[in-house]
């Protein structure tokens, strides 16, 4: 696709990519889906704009807000009641809805790099990100994280400047840090009309007209607007004679310099398309959502592993793997990947759903398919579209959707589900944990629900487990990347399960994988410092603890033949 100017290239946003009225194919099933997570640092406003995306998307009808106030609704996205006591995601939640012939799958990420681990897994069943910046602030650190996650994984990406009502950076000095920071030429399709209290707007670059908005109380309904030409003499009184000025010089500047927009290199991850707005007041958050839907891109195909069929259906892993090779969505059987499990969503059934995306095929409730860890054959009955707490019985799927799986306790984050036994999908990291502490039950009574819970939490990868050398009789060693993570595990303790916890820090600060050796059978004749202990993940591969990093200096330099790995052994191999 040749590269073209923004203002020129496309028609309106929000045009339906199929008409209603008739028997739609397979391809176009898969062509009108589009599944993106929204990432952010915290406190950009991520799951705000979540939110006004389901306003305008017809999916509520009145808005909330994340640090909701006495008589104001709280978020669709953040269900749990943690999320709402803090005004924080630490949770990834779906959501999918239909919108202007689109099927969409929006998935709101915690922001927190506490919870990193669960938004890293969340971008593995995305096609594309909608990446949140608070035009205030710029670029921040967690945001560079999740950008850099995205990259690796060639995940393309859109840009939002939020928050444009309060004082803001200079939007040329915003769309100059996306490319000097991140490396990520721009192309802006809409500009602010002023800044802070004078922001009134945004101007559409494609369509070459003006959009000035007014507030609504609380950002509840949507934002009344009028459209009209950046000449009018509406736009001119409501702009300061220099705020016209610089917003004219500046959006002429843009068309002789900008970068022109090319959606090849939108799809490659190698351009973004940036939008300008405040979720808060819904300024500017149909265009941004018109344009993402319209811009983005559909389905696409899915890496995978071959395994051979003397392998297949009697419990295949990934690093089982003989081959390597594309599964496209347009492969007539059925297969998909769990990427999360959550439990108690619904506290009247304590019930656990695997969310699986869809990769290839058609899903249809009740079908028979293979579930690869344990080889054994599954009906998949019990079948659920999302939103947010709640869920509806779905009865077919296609590429690019997200399901919940009911009551399947065998599934496990990472698992592959398909009619055809040969392929596994190998999607799910592990991440080496930063903090580590042990959580012991302190009323015997209570050991049956301490025990569940713990269990069920472990399963969900709320935290990682570990079986250390010498831990307290009783203790289970937990570990994360933050640790508030801990802190939610002992919250859900008590209020899903009704068990007390008790929390014991450990001294240690890092952990690394071992390759398998003879002389890890007796661990007590290698040379190590102080504080340094060994054990096992839950695979059963030998991990070593370390409490600062000169111990696992000390530790290389005395055992030369060990070695060691930042990430678990079978990612270590198959990167």
């Amino acid at each position: 696709m040749s590269a073209e100017r923004c203002q020129i290239l496309l028609p309106s946003p929000g045009a339906a990519p199929f008409l209603g009225g008739f028997t739609m194919t397979p391809a176009q099933e898969i062509a009108r889906r589009r599944t993106f997570a929204i990432i952010s640092h915290p406190d950009a406003g991520k799951t705000t704009l979540t939110e006004k995306f389901l306003l305008y998307g017809n999916a509520i009808h009145l808005a909330g807000t994340v640090k909701d106030r006495k008589n104001q609704r709280a978020t669709t996205s953040d269900w749990m009641e943690l999320e709402r006591q803090r005004g924080i995601s630490v949770s990834s939640t779906v959501l999918q809805f239909d919108y202007q012939g689109y099927a969409v799958n929006l998935l709101d990420t915690p922001g927190h790099k506490d919870f990193s681990e669960d938004t890293y897994r969340v971008l593995t069943a995305v096609d594309a990100a909608l990446m949140v910046i608070d035009a205030g602030k710029g670029i921040e650190p967690q945001t560079r994280k999740l950008f850099e996650v995205c990259r690796r994984r060639g995940v393309p990406i859109f840009t939002f400047m939020n928050k444009c009502d309060r004082p803001s950076l200079n939007p040329l000095a915003l769309i100059d840090e996306l490319e000097s920071v991140l490396g990520l030429p721009p192309c802006p399709i809409t500009w602010p009309l002023g800044n802070g209290p004078e922001f009134k707007g945004v101007y559409d670059r494609r369509a070459r007209q003006v959009h000035l908005f007014e507030r609504v109380p609380g950002g509840s309904y949507r934002a009344p607007e009028n459209v009209t030409g950046l000449g009018d003499n509406l736009v001119r009184t409501k702009l300061s004679e220099s705020t016209y000025a610089d917003v004219a010089e500046q959006i002429e500047m843009l068309d002789i310099a900008g970068h022109p927009f090319d959606r090849a290199a939108i799809h490659a991850g190698k351009q973004t398309p940036v939008f300008f707005g405040s979720a808060i007041n819904n300024f500017g958050v149909q265009l941004l959502l018109d344009g993402f839907l319209l811009d983005s891109i559909p389905p696409t195909s899915r890496r995978a592993v071959t395994v051979s069929m003397a392998a297949a259906g009697v419990g295949v892993l990934p690093d089982a793997a003989s081959e390597k090779k594309e599964i496209p969505t347009s492969y007539e059987k059925f297969s998909g990947f769990v990427f999360k499990i959550q439990a108690n969503m619904d506290p009247k059934h304590r019930d656990r759903i695997a969310f699986m995306r869809v990769c290839s095929g058609k899903f249809t409730r009740d079908m028979t398919v293979v579930h690869q860890r344990t080889g054994k054959t599954v009906r998949l009955s019990s079948s659920h579209k999302l939103f947010g707490q709640d869920r509806e019985t779905v009865d077919e799927a296609w590429p690019g959707d997200v399901i919940g799986l009911v009551g399947y306790d065998a599934f496990g984050i990472g698992d592959t589900l398909t009619e055809d036994r040969s392929i596994v999908y190998d999607e799910i990291p592990r991440f080496p944990p930063e903090v580590f502490s042990y959580i012991s039950n302190p009323n015997p009574s209570d050991a049956k629900k301490y025990r569940a819970g713990l269990e069920q939490l472990l399963q969900e990868g709320v935290v990682q487990s570990f079986t250390a050398r010498h831990a307290p009789p009783g203790a289970t060693l937990l570990a994360a990347v933050g640790p508030l993570q801990f802190e939610v595990v002992q919250y859900r303790l008590k209020a899903e399960y009704g068990a007390e916890s008790t929390l014991t820090p450990s001294p240690w600060t890092a952990l690394k994988w071992l390759e398998p050796h003879p002389s890890l059978e007796n661990p007590g004749n290698l040379i190590v410092a102080t504080g340094v202990s060994f054990g096992t993940d839950k695979f059963n591969q030998p991990v070593v603890f370390f409490p600062n990093e000169w111990s696992s200096h000390y530790f290389m330099e005395k055992n030369p033949e060990l070695k060691l790995h930042d990430l678990p052994l079978e990612q270590t191999l198959r990167d």
